[in-house]
């Protein structure tokens, strides 16, 4: 049941593609590997039952195989692009999942919203900003022992410097522990990282 919601996003992703460029990956085997099998590789590190949210969920990567992966998360799908919102509000309604929205907003917008701030459990971004961008527009929207999950590719010296000195001030972002897991797409042999951020001194 959960390919055949796979491969029904695949399907609607790429006929939408057709006019509104959600993605540059258009082959079924493309899609499968960097796409559906790379949108998996958090799952492990989210518990059953998180408040999760994806920030730039662009065509629902990773946040809505996440779900189907996992029902019992609470997903929250957030983009700047209406478009991208659009499609992801058909999506969901097609797929029929349930307790999972998508919102055309901004991270920092929806942490004004008091609701929100510190609200989730698990944030998850693909390739979205550079690392220390997204601690800090993440971790207002955090609580207080969640968890910020990166997925990115290779990164550069001067990224990691960034965010470490970003963790360094206390003052932005009192004590995080970070974890880097890497592995390997198959198929294709693509390396890839998570950077698993928890701030507030609870460790990995």
């Amino acid at each position: 049941s959960q390919a055949r919601l796979f491969a029904r996003h695949a399907e609607v992703l790429l006929d939408w593609n057709k006019a509104t460029n959600l993605t540059a990956i258009t082959t079924p085997e493309a899609v499968a590997v960097k796409h559906f099998l790379d949108a998996l590789m958090p799952s492990r590190h989210i518990p059953s039952g998180s408040v999760t949210l994806d920030i730039g969920s662009g065509g629902g990567f990773p946040g809505i195989p996440l779900k189907i992966m996992d029902p019992s998360l609470s997903v929250t799908l957030i983009d700047t692009v209406r478009k991208n919102v659009s499609f992801l509000n058909y999506l969901i309604r097609v797929l029929g999942l349930q307790d999972i929205s998508a919102h055309h907003i901004r991270a920092e917008a929806l942490a004004m919203q008091h609701p929100m701030a510190g609200a989730f459990d698990v944030i998850v971004c693909r390739a979205l900003t550079a690392l220390d961008g997204f601690i800090r527009m993440a971790r207002p929207l955090l609580k207080s022992d969640g968890l910020l999950i990166a997925m990115k590719g290779e990164i550069s010296e001067k990224e990691i410097i960034a965010a470490e000195a970003l963790i360094a001030d206390g003052n932005d972002a009192g004590n995080i522990f970070i974890d880097v897991v890497h592995y390997t797409l198959p198929v294709l042999a693509l390396p890839r990282r998570l950077y698993l951020i928890r701030p507030s001194g609870v460790p990995l």
